[in-house]
C-alpha cells in the first residue's frame, strides 16, 4: 500500500489521512476535521468564543 497523505485535525490533533471520496471530489485542501464529531465541536467552539491556539 502506498502512503497516503495525512494531516492533523484541527480539533483532537489526530492525524487522518486522504480518504478516496476527498480525493476524487478535489476536497483534500478543504478538509481540516477528522470526523463528523470534531466539525461539530469547532463549531461549539466558534459559537462559545473560544478559539482555538494556531
Amino acid at each position: 500500500m502506498a502512503d497516503r497523505e495525512s494531516k492533523v485535525c484541527e480539533v483532537c490533533g489526530r492525524p487522518f489521512t486522504n480518504r478516496k471520496r476527498w480525493n476524487s471530489r478535489g476536497q483534500w485542501d478543504e478538509v481540516r476535521y477528522c470526523s463528523q464529531a470534531c466539525r461539530r465541536a469547532a463549531r461549539r467552539r466558534r459559537r462559545s468564543g473560544d478559539r482555538p491556539a494556531s
